[in-house]
Formats: C-alpha cells, sequence, structure tokens
C-alpha cells in the first residue's frame, strides 16, 4: 500500500512528501468546471422568446450559432485578416454549401446569364405541357451572405436555397432560375439590382425560353428577405421597361425588407431583439449596402435620418405612414418615433436611403398600379412583418391583387429551414403554402 508520510531522516526530523490529489478532488473539479461551461452556454443559448413561436429552443439554438459565427467574423475584422461579411459568408456556406447535382427529377446545372452566375433548376416534364412554367429566384441574406459565388468555391450554393429550389422545380414541374448577383463588400448598391435584372432580361430572351422550353406567359420573379427587396425593386423597373416583349406573370416576395426610412414600425419595435434579425443587425445591413459609415446606425435606429428638419424625406413619409396603412391589431399601443431635429447628414452621405430602388415601398403609385398579381408572406415574429403589410396594402390601393399570406409562429428567415437539424414547423408549412399558391396560379 503506498504512503504519503514522507521520509524518516536522522535525529528523527521527518521530510513531507508531495502527495499527488486524491481521486475524488480531481472529480469534484471536473464535475465544477463541468457545471460553470454548461451554465455559461446556457446563458449564451437561452433569450426569452414569446410563446407562439415556433420550436422555440431551436431558434435559441440556431441563434446562438449565427451569433457565434457573427462574433467571429468581427474578431477576423478586428485582427485585419478579411471583411467581416466576406468572413461571415464564409463561416455560413461552409456549414451548409452544396455543389450542382442533380437527381431523377431535376436537372440541375450552373451557367451565366449575360455574365451574372445562375443555378438553372429543371423539373421533370409534362406529356400534357409541352412548355414550363417558371421561377426566376433571388436568395436573400442582407445583400451580402448567403451565395458561394463571391467566396473560395464558385459551383457551391448554400444548400438551403438548393434544397428550396429544387423543391419548387419538382412540385411546380418548372424551371427555376437562382441568381447568384455579387455580394456586399464586392460590390454595393445599385450592383445586386443590376445583376438580377441583366440575369432576368437574358433568361426572358425568346431563344433563351426556347431552350428551355418555357412558357412565356408564365413566369415569376421571387425572392426572400434581401432578395424579396431585390425582386420587388426588379418588378417595378420592369413594368416601366417598354422594350421588354415577355412580362413577369407574378411576383412572391417572401417577408421582404422594403424601406430604410422607418426602423419603429410596430414590428421593429415589437422584434427589436428577435432572432435571427435583430432591429440593430438589419439596419448595419441597410448602411453595408450603401458603403456608409457605421457611425450612423445609432442615430437611424431612433429615426434621427428622416427628422422632421430633413426636408428630403417630408415627401416620403406620406407613403409610410403606418397608423393608416396598419390595421389595428398590428398597431396595437405602439406609437410612431418621430423625431423633431435629426442628424440631415446621414440622407445626404446616403441618398440611396430615399432611392425607390432600393425602397420599393415608396414608390409611386403609378409604378405600383402596374405591378403583377402579387403574394406577400409576413411572419409575426420578424421586424420586416410590417414592410410587407404595409407593400400588400398600397398594391391593393393600386389595383393589384395581392394575397398576403401571415403567420403567426414564424419568424425572419423560417422558410428555408425545413431539413435536419434546423427544421421547423413553420418553415415547411411557410414552403408548403408558397409553393401551394404558385402552383394555382402561375
Amino acid at each position: 500500500v503506498s504512503s504519503c508520510r514522507g521520509q524518516k531522516l536522522a535525529g528523527g526530523l521527518r521530510v513531507a512528501a508531495r502527495c499527488p490529489p486524491r481521486r475524488g478532488a480531481k472529480m469534484r473539479s471536473s464535475c465544477v468546471l463541468l457545471a460553470a461551461l454548461v451554465a455559461l452556454a446556457a446563458y449564451y443559448i437561452y433569450i426569452p422568446l414569446p410563446s407562439s413561436v415556433s420550436d422555440p429552443w431551436k431558434l435559441m439554438l440556431l441563434d446562438a450559432t449565427f451569433r457565434g459565427a457573427q462574433q467571429v467574423s468581427n474578431l477576423i475584422h478586428y485582427l485585419g485578416l478579411s471583411h467581416h461579411l466576406l468572413a461571415l459568408n464564409f463561416i455560413i456556406v461552409s456549414f451548409g454549401k452544396k455543389s450542382a447535382w442533380s437527381s431523377a427529377q431535376v436537372k440541375v446545372t450552373d451557367t451565366d446569364f449575360d455574365g451574372v452566375e445562375v443555378r438553372v433548376f429543371e423539373g421533370p416534364p409534362k406529356p400534357e405541357e409541352p412548355l414550363k412554367r417558371s421561377v426566376v429566384y433571388v436568395h436573400g441574406g442582407g445583400w451580402a451572405l448567403a451565395s458561394a459565388s463571391t467566396s473560395w468555391s464558385p459551383s457551391d450554393e448554400i444548400r438551403y436555397y438548393d434544397e428550396l429550389c429544387t423543391a419548387m422545380a419538382e412540385e411546380l414541374n418548372a424551371v427555376i432560375v437562382s441568381i447568384e448577383y455579387r455580394l456586399v463588400p464586392k460590390v454595393y448598391f445599385p450592383e445586386q439590382i443590376n445583376d438580377v435584372v441583366r440575369a432576368t432580361k437574358y433568361f426572358l430572351e425568346p431563344k433563351v425560353l426556347e431552350k428551355y422550353m418555357v412558357d412565356p406567359g408564365r413566369i415569376c420573379i421571387s425572392g426572400d428577405s434581401a432578395g424579396g427587396n431585390l425582386a420587388a425593386a426588379v418588378g417595378q423597373q420592369f413594368t416601366q421597361d417598354a422594350s421588354l416583349k415577355n412580362k413577369l406573370k407574378l411576383q412572391a416576395l417572401i417577408y421582404p425588407v422594403l424601406q430604410a426610412l422607418d426602423f419603429n414600425t410596430p414590428s421593429y419595435q415589437q422584434n427589436m431583439n428577435t432572432p435571427i434579425l435583430p432591429r440593430y443587425v438589419m439596419v448595419k445591413y441597410w448602411v453595408d449596402y450603401f458603403k456608409g459609415n457605421y457611425d450612423f446606425v445609432e442615430a437611424m435606429i431612433v429615426n434621427n435620418h428622416t427628422s422632421l428638419d430633413v426636408e428630403e424625406a417630408a415627401a416620403l413619409r406620406a407613403r409610410l405612414n403606418w397608423t393608416s396603412l396598419l390595421p389595428a391589431s398590428i398597431v396595437k399601443n405602439y406609437k410612431p418615433v418621430v423625431q423633431t431635429t435629426g442628424n440631415a447628414r446621414i440622407v445626404r452621405e446616403l441618398p440611396q436611403l430615399l432611392d425607390a430602388r432600393s425602397a420599393p415601398l415608396i414608390a409611386d403609385q403609378v409604378v405600383l398600379q402596374d405591378l403583377p398579381k402579387t403574394y406577400i408572406l409576413t411572419c409575426e415574429h420578424d421586424v420586416l412583418r410590417d414592410d410587407g403589410i404595409m407593400y400588400a396594402k398600397r398594391l391593393e390601393s393600386a389595383g393589384v391583387e395581392v394575397t398576403l399570406d401571415y403567420f403567426e409562429d414564424g419568424f425572419h428567415g423560417c422558410m428555408i429551414f425545413t431539413s435536419w437539424p434546423t427544421n421547423f414547423s413553420v418553415g415547411i408549412r411557410t414552403r408548403n403554402s408558397y409553393i401551394n399558391w404558385l402552383d394555382q396560379n402561375l
């Protein structure tokens, strides 16, 4: 049996021995450390969420993952290794990239339309329909994320959008064109719009439609989030373009971002800290899109950029009067935030804020009245909810037929989260509802 009594020397002196720590002490230390790590992880992951949101704990985990990726990318930016948006996009794409891969039902090819990278998904042919319908799809991601075309591997696409476009092609027996427009910080507004315009115009050429066997009278433009913004802007532009022989039959906008004049609509106030798009993050995306100064962010959050003394915004404010555009059930007890004096420098340096190409919600009524039948999907737990509702109201007032599809348990981005481990029940329901509307109307 080992002993830790030490050694006895001449004269009766004893030298103390260094005994190894007992196994029980080691175990206790490990348990304390583990408990501390678990507590820290729980503190980082947990955020208070409304009880009505879909799969709250799964959403917390998703949000914590995204926040972690943002913090890593910010550190990379701080160290001068890369722009934070390039780093964040690389992280996101690395977790879910997918090369072009055809299945028995859907043929997938990567190509370019007038110099713009696209991925084309061709659904199974129907003998009774020699010509297919088609959707031009514009992905979201704050004009800066969710595409590998500006990353290390130009042939890869984030799998969430790949899965969505594959499902659309198969279920609709359609040709889906996913546009890989260039991203911030490689290019800034309005280059993203220009890419979508060029690619869509090329696709609408008779010889290209004939190649893909697409019916020129059954084409829709669609997109989610920032992609919904680009789709709406292109839709407005095409209505004014007399040179286009083939017109769009439909537009379908999924929780679109449509204005940057008021960051205190009821949904912005209600969901200012709601994942996965808090208000602060959305305002930063706008500033990045315009290559603006981050010092403007805090002022824009409180609407200092559109205060009463900013004359350039005065004429547009009525088009965003949410007290009249939104129903009472949405307005509730929220009050408009209108500053008497603000920071006129913001609009002077970023006049793009007042450009209808960046903010389709503020377009003239004469532009809106020529738009095609429209589908708008909105979610309760989303800062952009009211952008979509107000746009639907303005379109209806202009005589456009609109379907407003509202999901009480939805959150921003939910429609692309339909497969394990990020499969949300509301993601599956929103995707099914969206595809069903396309099936019935396209």
